[in-house]
């Protein structure tokens, strides 16, 4: 396994880049502000859930495949931008279908297991993460330690736990916002539309990225 240093600063490196503005981020903190805290958990549960196929897929050598093939790679971004743009769409449509509903403190919420599988499938589908991984954590690892599948797999355990600290205090911190927004029909409408706004600017970063 990898030696204690190695493991503290791996840690330390992972929190500072949970923090660091992204796609993932900002996809927790949209949820959490439209739908309340609990979604935002659910949406961060649901993309640590998708960081353990990029883990395993690293430490199987999958990964290489996206960086060897331009095709294999710009097709899962594609997948990836459509179901963004899918997103997006949802959220124009429920941004228009709100303002004949009553306001509430917080806008009507698809379920936390649909969230819980959004986050998966936002992060599955971005084939950056896995080449990330296959960059990053290898630094880590030594050959003089065990095999790499083994610390691989620690070590992207120790960044979902830093990815879990940082997306959780992320949703509690939207979630605060969420009556803010949701206090009248107009905020949610406006509210929804920023989300749809959110979601079609991260497909077309991903396409053009």
């Amino acid at each position: 396994m990898p030696a204690l240093e190695s493991l503290l600063a791996f840690f330390a490196a992972s929190l500072l880049l949970g923090i660091a503005p992204g796609p993932d981020i900002i996809f927790v903190l949209t949820q959490s502000a439209v739908h309340g805290a609990r979604a935002g958990l659910a949406t961060t549960l649901g993309l640590v859930t998708g960081l353990c196929v990029h883990t395993t897929a690293v430490a199987l050598g999958v990964a290489a495949i996206f960086q060897s093939s331009p095709l294999a790679f710009t097709l899962l971004k594609y997948v990836g931008a459509a179901y963004l743009l899918w997103l997006a769409w949802l959220s124009f449509r429920a941004g228009a279908s709100i303002a004949h509903t009553l306001a509430r403190d917080a806008a009507p919420c698809p379920g936390l297991w649909t969230l819980y599988r959004r986050g998966i499938v936002m992060n599955v589908t971005n084939p950056k993460v896995s080449l990330f991984f296959l960059a990053f954590l290898p630094q880590f690892c030594s050959p003089a330690r065990g095999p790499l599948a083994v610390q691989v797999l620690m070590l992207g355990l120790v960044f979902m736990m830093a990815t879990l600290l940082v997306f959780s205090g992320t949703a509690l911190l939207g979630g605060k916002l969420a009556p803010v927004f949701n206090r009248s029909r107009r905020g949610q409408v406006l509210t929804h539309r920023a989300a749809g706004l959110v979601f079609a600017g991260l497909a077309v970063a991903l396409l053009l990225g």
